[in-house]
This record gives C-alpha cells, sequence and structure tokens, in this order.
C-alpha cells in the first residue's frame, strides 16, 4: 500500500487530494479544505503544438467555437482515459490550482491522491490512471472504484454488515454497486450515462425535426425538460439549431412528453440495469436494500422522475444523496482525510493489489 509515517513529513508540505476525474466533470477535494475545484473535463489545445491554451470552465466555453488550430476535447470517455497525455496536463492543471487553496503555495505540491476510477474498467485502465496522476507530480497516486467512493461520500455504512445500494449515474458511466462489510458483493457498470441521453436528445430533434443541434443545447435542453416519469406540470423548452433541409438557422418549441420518448433508450438501459443487479443479489442483502432503499448519486441522478421510475420499476424506495454530483470526490477526499483508517486502507490495498496481481 505505501502506508509510511514518513507521509506525515511530507503532508506538512502538501494537501493530499481526493478526486473524482470523470468524463464530464473533474472535482478535487482537498485535504482539510473540502472540495475546492468543480469544473468541465475539458482541454483546449493547439492541434500542432500540443500547448494547453485553458482548461476546464474556460476550455468547454471555447467548445465549437474555436478557430480552426484549437480543438477543445475531452479527454475522458466513457470514464476512462482516451488521451494520457491531455489527461496528465489536466490533472497537473487542477492539482496546481488546488494547491492555491493551501497555505503551502510556494512549496512543491507532491500530494498523495486518491482518484476515482469506474467499476468496469480494465486493469490497464486503471493503471493509465494512476500513472497520469503520478506524471502530474503526485507523490503517491491510489485509485479508488467511484461506486464505493459515491457510497463512502453519501453516507452510506459501507463498513456494516449490510447490504447498501448505490447507483451512480455519471457522464460516461452507470454503476450500480451492492455494498458489505467494505467491499462491492455485486457489481454492475454500463457505459450509458448522461453523455448517451444527450445524443439521444440531438438524434430526437435531427429525427422529428430536422434540426441539427449541438451538445451545449442538448445538455441545456436534457437539464430543463429531460425526465424519466411523467411530470406534474409538463414543461417546454426552445431548441435552437441549424435547419437540415435549408441550412438555415432554426428554433422549435418542445414538450418534456417529446423530449421523455426521445431520451427512453438510455433512461430504459439504466433502469434495466438496476433491476439486473438487484436480481443477483443475496437475499439477505435484497431484504438490507428494501429496509434502507436505494441511493442515487451523480449528476444523472438530477433528471427529472429518475428517482420515481427507478423505484416504481424496483418497488422499493429510492433516495437521491445530498449533493449528488460531489459523492464521489467527497468520498475520495475522505479516504484521504483519513489515510490510517483501517476499512480505507483495506479498500486501496484491495483494489491495488487486485491491479498488480492482473497486469
Amino acid at each position: 500500500m505505501g502506508f509510511n509515517p514518513i507521509n506525515s513529513l511530507f503532508g506538512a508540505f502538501s494537501r493530499d487530494l481526493g478526486i473524482d476525474l470523470g468524463t464530464a466533470n473533474t472535482l478535487v477535494h482537498v485535504r482539510g479544505k473540502g472540495i475546492v475545484i468543480s469544473e468541465p473535463s475539458v482541454v483546449a489545445i493547439d492541434r500542432k503544438t500540443k500547448k494547453v491554451h485553458a482548461v476546464g470552465a474556460e476550455a468547454k466555453a471555447m467548445v465549437g467555437k474555436t478557430p480552426a488550430n484549437i480543438i477543445a476535447v475531452r479527454p475522458l470517455k466513457d470514464g476512462v482515459i482516451a488521451d494520457f497525455d491531455v489527461v496528465e496536463k489536466m490533472l497537473a492543471y487542477f492539482i496546481k490550482k488546488a494547491h492555491a487553496y493551501s497555505s503551502m503555495r510556494l512549496m512543491d505540491p507532491r500530494p498523495r491522491v486518491v482518484v476515482g476510477v469506474p467499476s468496469g474498467v480494465t486493469e490497464v485502465e486503471k493503471r493509465a490512471a494512476r500513472d497520469a496522476t503520478l506524471n502530474a507530480k503526485a507523490r503517491e497516486a491510489y485509485v479508488v472504484e467511484e461506486p464505493m467512493a459515491a457510497a463512502i461520500g453519501a453516507g452510506l455504512p459501507v463498513e456494516e454488515p449490510m447490504g447498501s445500494m448505490i447507483v451512480d449515474i455519471g457522464g460516461g458511466t452507470t454503476e450500480v454497486a451492492v455494498i458489505s462489510l467494505g467491499g462491492i458483493v455485486i457489481n454492475h457498470s454500463i457505459r450509458t450515462a448522461g453523455d448517451e441521453i444527450d445524443e439521444a436528445v440531438i438524434q430526437f430533434a435531427r429525427r422529428e425535426y430536422n434540426l441539427l443541434i449541438g451538445e451545449r443545447m442538448a445538455e441545456k435542453a436534457k437539464i430543463a425538460a429531460g425526465s424519466a416519469y411523467p411530470l406534474d406540470e409538463e414543461i417546454k423548452v426552445v431548441l435552437r439549431g441549424r435547419d437540415l433541409l435549408t441550412g438555415l438557422p432554426k428554433a422549435v418549441e418542445v414538450s418534456s412528453v417529446e423530449i421523455r420518448e426521445g431520451i427512453a433508450g438510455p433512461i430504459n438501459a439504466i433502469v434495466a440495469e438496476v433491476r439486473s443487479a438487484l436480481e443477483e443479489t443475496p437475499p439477505e442483502l435484497v431484504a438490507d436494500v428494501m429496509e434502507h432503499g436505494i441511493t442515487l448519486a451523480g449528476g444523472g441522478s438530477l433528471l427529472h422522475g429518475l428517482d420515481k421510475r427507478i423505484a416504481a420499476e424496483t418497488r422499493m424506495p429510492v433516495h437521491i444523496a445530498e449533493d449528488p454530483l460531489s459523492c464521489v470526490a467527497r468520498g475520495a477526499g475522505k479516504m484521504v482525510e483519513n489515510f490510517e483508517n483501517r476499512i480505507y486502507q483495506d479498500i486501496l490495498t484491495r483494489t491495488q493489489s487486485s491491479r498488480r496481481a492482473k497486469l
């Protein structure tokens, strides 16, 4: 594991970090400070020189609006690293920025870092996340599976002999896990989540209205009027883009009913995965989940009516975690705040040892 008393000396000169390295957003928890960074996982770079022009919110504002020589890229796809070099630069930027919040600004920031990764990634992908973190000047890097971090961040009793079910719906992946005694008993991970819902909105606009809209417009429509269950009061939203027939700008008003039908595919896939995980869960743990309910985390859990849809399909109580967007970062943060906690040591040791054994 590498837990060493000498780390207390280094800890005086750097702030340990918990990082949710998400497909859509990256959040950074600084030991003793809480979450200090929550920005899009976007980097604007020069095509030829590979020089970084902007990272995070500033880079996202450039998506679809850059000149030919600059591209705004999302270096993570479906929760895993698609462009190692760009992720390394992005992490280095966020680590340096996180240390601006520390009183040790003038010291060389070489923190210990816990990074959340999807539970369904391969061992090579886990190693890529760890290596990118080390190359971004972390002193030590540990990976933790996102459903475990999300459960810890949501305040679930992961160390108890009791079944806790977490559904973490991010930008690139949906993680469904049942946790007991500090370990993941049942684990399902699918690469269907917020990005696929956005894509479904884009396809709906193209199919129904011959309207070409961009990713940002689709995301805005999803947030404003996307739903997984009939609303008490249906909503209307305006989609703006280019008419595919005339090539001219066009705006159409659509209802939340239409968008709900348009995004039914990815929503059905997520609900089916939750049901499938429940079907595989041992009876004693299912009884615990029935009593305490299913907890939703991640940005996707904020989709209107998703909790009601899952509750209707599973016949179990469903709760949305407090501040679901930050659950993974808060969970990783709790681990760095309590590195010497035996439960957290066991969780991190298990993840790292499985990684080494399978490489």
